[in-house]
């Protein structure tokens, strides 16, 4: 059976990704918490991680003997191995376009990533306008995933925004739980997409876990020092 390495499911949006993608495909693993004790070098957390790859971070897949790191890395090799759960976009200029915008999630928006950390569980839409107010950065990548998803949604249909569930939904499904855990302002179509996406059953499994994880780590918590 793989495994999946992740961490806590309130914080953790990279171990959300693959997580969310091999339960809503029905592609079976078993699941690794590793708590968030600390990232420093000597911490529990560090070192269990660090045994498997060198950079010392959630996810990790272990498929046998092979051991396959980073969110992007992981979700083409179940690609690879489960064609026929068509993991990524039917027609070749939809993967390409897929793999575009998973890549600029995976190398950009660094005022939503860093400001707005994922914390499912909290609801901080006071933060979320103040962060917005102070930061014109974080208003110009909200304003470019509205203008992504708009787009997507109207070229293809929805529900999803490559018509059918495929890696994209999966990799911004931690977009999502910001936006609304800050109260990001989106518009309706965003909103409503972001609903459907939190209702398909590997969301939502993810999302009940982390509200039921009930595991409040001050080092995640930019913005609060108790529930």
């Amino acid at each position: 059976m793989r495994k999946l390495y992740i961490g806590n499911k309130n914080y953790s949006s990279w171990s959300m990704r693959p997580w969310v993608l091999m339960k809503q495909a029905g592609i079976p693993f078993e699941e690794v918490k590793v708590r968030f004790d600390s990232f420093e070098a000597n911490s529990q957390f560090k070192k269990t991680i660090g045994s498997l790859n060198p950079v010392a971070k959630v996810p990790v897949l272990v498929d046998g003997d092979l051991v396959v790191w980073d969110t992007l890395a992981i979700a083409e090799y179940l690609a690879e191995t489960f064609p026929e759960k068509q993991l990524w976009p039917r027609a070749a200029a939809d993967r390409a376009r897929a793999r575009s915008i998973c890549a600029e999630m995976h190398s950009g928006f660094g005022n939503l990533r860093s400001l707005c950390v994922m914390n499912i569980e909290a609801s901080l839409a006071d933060v979320g306008a103040q962060l917005l107010k102070d930061n014109p950065g974080l208003q110009g990548e909200v304003d470019r995933i509205v203008q992504m998803w708009t787009d997507l949604l109207s070229a293809h249909g929805g529900p999803m925004l490559f018509g059918e569930f495929s890696n994209a939904d999966a990799y911004f499904a931690p977009v999502g739980t910001r936006i609304k855990t800050y109260g990001l302002p989106v518009p309706p179509v965003i909103s409503a997409y972001i609903e459907r996406v939190q209702a398909l059953p590997g969301v939502k499994a993810w999302i009940d876990d982390a509200l039921a994880e009930k595991d409040f780590l001050q080092f995640e918590e930019p913005y609060r020092k108790a529930r």
